[in-house]
């Protein structure tokens, strides 16, 4: 059973949230994060990206980052205001792209469920990334950016979503990327709560450096704490749960900047020695095809046959690791192998030609969408895809909704 609860949210005033939200601190770059904050002190990647108001040869992991980032997470407290709701409760969280909707739960999940397993996972996690995100947490004593989580559907649930969104929404406005979001109370919290109880596993869909950091940050302050109970808010990390009917994955590509011993025309000729053509397109049709763009076009195959009973292998982000990534350009490791970079679905076969055209890359990997009963299918067995295996769009805001760590 999942152990899902309430939580007295620290939130913005209505007429300020389209100010604080922003978009996740890991899908920018400083430049980025600059640019999208520029004019704007409510902007919350003030906190979440405090090196956007540092010099740019201040260290990542300087104290200075994390000092920054609880300095303007109390100014943002005082002056946006942000309060603290009197009572608990859960929310309804839609968002509208393009005219497609999907609708969450948003509340707080229990670490220990994170720790054993009933939350599930299917990325290992970085250790500089998790020591940064778990210093990020402890400077604020607030989670201001919620974990991204999937359930397999549950109409008891459903029904709950439906009954609150049918009230007048407490936020509902349009980001700059056009993306409608919209909040809701929901009142009924015994009834939410009982309904994710009877829901044996949750699986992170996009935040794995995030809950990792809860967990840490739940045993840095559960040792720090003279009386610690089960019931402390340390014990409880902010969420958004979402059923897995409504949710969209697009592909995570892959870039190399160079071929190794390969010239552009020998590449090519070892792909079409090696798998089946067929016909060219920058987005595979379906899962089994990667097209690769290279010397000023594209060129499409098929993956070799791989072993059905293994979740893991038929992923087209491991053929291609195992296929051609490694044997053909000798990128053994796609975590730390420089080499390689990884490039969101959300923008697109056009950024993987602009990359290879201006000679920032050798060639370009575009691939299909890794379904999402092959993340159910892979984290139930334990598995771990490959790096960037999975990009969901659209993104949550951060900032509609946070939580402090400690009463």
């Amino acid at each position: 059973m999942a152990i899902v609860r309430p939580f007295r949210a620290l939130r913005p005033d209505a007429g300020k949230v389209s100010a604080v939200a922003s978009v996740p601190y890991d899908v920018v770059n400083t430049a980025e994060a600059r640019a999208l904050a520029a004019g704007n002190p409510y902007s919350l990647l003030h906190i979440t990206r405090p090196d956007i108001d540092l010099p740019d040869d201040t260290p990542p992991d300087a104290d200075l980052q994390y000092q920054t980032a609880r300095t303007n997470l109390e100014r943002l407290i005082h002056e946006a205001p942000l309060t603290t709701d009197p009572q608990a409760s859960f929310f309804v969280y839609r968002l509208v792209m393009q005219g497609r909707a999907q609708t969450g739960i948003v509340g707080v999940c229990a670490v220990d469920d994170y720790d054993r397993d009933v939350i599930r996972k299917h990325e290992k996690t970085r250790p500089d990334k998790e020591d940064d995100r778990t210093r990020h947490l402890l400077a604020l004593g607030v989670q201001v950016e919620p974990v991204f989580l999937a359930y397999r559907d549950a109409p008891a649930l459903d029904e709950l979503v439906a009954r609150a969104s049918a009230d007048v929404p407490l936020y509902d406005f349009m980001a700059p990327d056009g993306i409608q979001h919209t909040i809701w109370r929901m009142t009924d919290t015994a009834a939410v709560s009982a309904a994710f109880a009877d829901i044996p596993a949750l699986y992170v869909a996009d935040g794995h450096h995030r809950s990792a950091s809860a967990s840490r940050a739940r045993a840095a302050l559960r040792n720090q704490d003279a009386n610690p109970t089960d019931d402390a808010p340390y014990n409880f990390f902010l969420a958004v749960l979402f059923p897995a009917s409504q949710l969209q994955i697009l592909p995570y590509h892959r870039v190399v900047t160079d071929l190794a011993h390969h010239t552009p025309d020998a590449f090519l000729a070892t792909l079409r020695a090696t798998f089946a053509s067929c016909p060219a397109t920058p987005n595979p049709t379906t899962q089994g095809k990667f097209s690769v763009y290279c010397a000023g076009a594209w060129h499409s195959f098929h993956f070799h046959p791989v072993d059905g009973a293994d979740p893991l292998a038929g992923l087209d982000v491991s053929r291609l690791q195992y296929q051609v990534l490694q044997p053909l350009l000798g990128i053994a490791d796609p975590r730390t192998d420089k080499r390689l970079d990884f490039v969101g679905g959300i923008r697109g076969t056009a950024e993987l030609e602009r990359r290879v055209n201006e000679g920032r890359a050798a060639a370009a990997f575009s691939l299909y969408p890794t379904g999402l009963d092959d993340l159910f299918a892979v984290s139930d067995q334990g598995l771990v895809m490959p790096p960037k295996s999975t990009w969901f769009e659209p993104k949550l805001r951060s900032g509609l909704l946070m939580y402090a760590l400690q009463a």
